[in-house]
Order: C-alpha cells, then structure tokens, then sequence
C-alpha cells in the first residue's frame, strides 16, 4: 500500500478528490467478463452503485468493455445508461408514477414491476410506448423468495416488512385470481444479496425454485439482481456459474446478473486532508471530507472504511479519531492510529470509495462535493473530470 500511494501522489489531487483507478476497473471487469464466457450470462452494471460515466468505455460493451448495459432504478439512470452506456437498459423501481413510467419507457428495453397490480395498470402504457417507438420492451415482476442471506436489517431486501418484491403467497394467489396474469410477462427479477458470496446464492436459488420454479420455464430470462461480491478476493466464482448455469439449462432462460459493488470493487479513493486536530476523550482530525456529506455509507451501513497507513486503534503509535466538518455530531468516520500525530495539512486516502460514494454525496451544510478524477496507474494519466461550487449547491434547492 506505501507504494501504491507514491505512485497515486495524494498531494497531486484537488481535496477532497473521488479518484478512480482505471486499472483496477479493467481488472474488476475482465473477471466478469470471465463469468460471461464460462456461461453466457448477461451482466450489467447497476448504476445506483456506480455511475461515473467518464469510466464507461473501460466497461460498456458497446465500447471497448464487456459489459451488457445498466440496470437503472430512476429515468434519469435510465437515460444516462442510453445515452452514456449503450447496450440494454433495464429498470426497477419499487413503484412507477405514470410520469416516471412513460420517460423511463423512452430509455429501457426491460422493465420490471414490484406487483401484479403495478403491472395490470401500467401494461397500457408499456403497450403505447412499444408501438409508438416500434420495438418491443420486455417486461418482469420482481419477486421476494423470503430468504434472508443479509446482516444487516437496512440492506436485506427479503427482511420481515420488506416491500421489494412479490412474496410466494401473493404470487400463488395472483395467479389462482387471473391464469393470465403472466400474459406479457417475459422475466422474473429476485434480489437478496448484499456483499456476499456464490453459497449465498446457491440458497437463494433454491427458495426461488421452491416457491416460483413452476413458472420459470415460461419465462425468456430470469435476473439474479445484485449484492454478488463476483471480483472480492476468494469469491466463489465456480458456484457462481454452476448456478447459473443451472438456472440456463432448467428452464431455458438466459440469466442476467447485477453485481453492482462487484464492478468497482477497490478501484477508487477518496482524497482528503486534516484541517484541524482538537482534543476530545482522544485526539480528533478534523477533514474536509465528511461522512455525513461524502461518504454516508459510513454511518448508514454502519462500517469503517480503511485508510492508507493506517492501523487499527493502539495498533501504532498515535490514535486519533477521524471526522468530517459538518454540524452533524455524529459526523465520525472511525479511530485509526498512525505512525506519527497527524498535523494540517496531511493527506489521507480512505479505499474502496467508488462504489455507493459519488451517488450518495449531498450538500449539507453547503459542503462542496469532491472533484471527481481518473487515473491510470500503468500510464500515470491523470485526469479531474469534474469540480463543484456555488451553482451545483444552488441548482438543488
């Protein structure tokens, strides 16, 4: 890692700074690609994970990539993916106004409802929209096998309550009401997953077959949704595909995956720099980056995110706690110890932060958003592809 930041040179970037990794992207994306060779499944990107689309071509089939297209989750992701993307465009949301429906219908090629009677009401509008743009959209349900693999309550979409998908006595008793009911639908949608491995799968193949296996063969796909951790070191990628591969041949379907995290997976940064250090219980940097505005996964998950040089807390010689400059309290990062005092002026890089980080910034307390940067560590091409001021904090509001 001390020499992974040499090469990054942190003091190079503007601060804070989301700083991609190009060549840990190409990298993620040649092991899915791997996965598509091996078993002719169609991976997409999910843009509700990572959406800096300066990195499409890098992943984008329709470019140099592999990749299949997006799945989005809005019709503005949906229009970015056809746009920025290319490829197929799919979509979910776990309800659609009738505004929201007809822009997305102009960008997605599949479109997925949360319930039969989403899908009775809106299938007139899907009907208009493929006639009048003279190409089919295929439509699915996404369904909830009630198999929790999660563990963590906020991110498990098969949790007690959930309302992400149509549970197997709803589903049973849809089609007992109406045999029809299926009519125009050409794919079913499951997702359960959250950061975890191909075992988890393999269970939640097996509940999904159980209670929706009678009507998959009448389906042309079937969408395992997101959550698979597929480029983590040690993943379980053989059972991946043989449960895809499964899926494939039992019911002749071609399979879709949407590994989100998966495809950024530690191939970004986040820049920043210790304004201040004031005592509390302990020593406590002060940054410009914050976990409230910047990061919010940190305290949403909650998790603690690595940081270059640093160990954990006692584990060096000097234990501060990391935080950001909002009003929030709350605004903590975590405890780490470094080699020597942390003075202003130090910058420190925070690991794994291209994924859920660009999408989830806010401005709160009219904190600016990071700069947003591409580097190639094999060339040293170093790119700032975007900064924000004063007109981005006034467009919101």
């Amino acid at each position: 890692m001390n020499d992974y930041l040499a090469r990054l040179r942190p003091e190079s970037w503007p601060s804070p700074c989301f700083v991609t990794d190009i060549a840990r992207l190409r990298a993620n994306a040649a092991i899915l690609d791997s996965v598509q060779q091996r078993t002719g499944a169609k991976i997409l990107l999910a843009l509700k994970c990572f959406s800096q689309w300066e990195t499409f071509p890098v992943l984008s089939r329709a470019m140099e990539g592999p990749l299949w297209g997006c799945c989005a989750s809005s019709p503005d992701e949906a229009r970015l993916a056809r746009e920025k993307f290319g490829g197929e465009v799919h979509a979910f949301a776990a309800a659609w106004s009738g505004e929201e429906l007809r822009e997305t219908l102009r960008w997605a090629d599949h479109i997925v409802f949360n319930s039969f009677a989403q899908w009775k009401r809106s299938r007139p509008l899907v009907e208009q929209a493929s006639r009048e743009q003279g190409r089919s959209i295929e439509c699915g349900l996404r369904v909830n096998p009630e198999h929790s693999e999660g563990a963590v309550p906020i991110y498990d979409p098969c949790a007690p309550g959930s309302r992400l998908g149509i549970r197997p006595a709803a589903f049973h008793a849809g089609m007992e009401g109406d045999p029809s009911a299926l009519d125009g639908i050409s794919g079913l949608h499951f997702h359960t997953l959250c950061e975890q491995d191909s075992d988890s799968l393999d269970r939640t193949l097996q509940a999904v077959e159980r209670h929706f296996g009678a009507w998959m063969s009448r389906m042309r796909w079937i969408n395992f949704g997101g959550g698979h951790h597929i480029t983590r070191p040690g993943y379980g990628i053989d059972l991946l595909c043989a449960c895809i591969g499964r899926v494939a041949g039992r019911y002749g379907v071609q399979v879709y995956v949407e590994p989100g995290e998966a495809v950024a997976l530690d191939a970004g940064v986040l820049v920043s720099t210790v304004l201040d250090v004031v005592q509390a219980d302990m020593p406590v940097a002060i940054l410009d980056a914050s976990a409230a505005c910047h990061m919010p996964d940190v305290l949403e998950m909650p998790y603690r995110p690595g940081v270059i040089g640093a160990g954990e807390p006692g584990e060096k010689p000097f234990t501060c706690r990391l935080a950001g400059k909002s009003c929030l309290a709350g605004d903590v990062i975590g405890e780490y110890s470094f080699e020597k005092p942390l003075v202003p002026g130090d910058r420190l890089v925070f690991l794994d932060m291209a994924i859920y980080s660009m999408v989830k910034t806010n401005t709160f307390n009219g904190l600016r958003l990071p700069s947003i940067a591409i580097w190639d560590p094999r060339t040293d091409e170093r790119r700032v592809c975007r900064t924000f001021g004063y007109e981005d904090f006034l467009s919101r509001l």
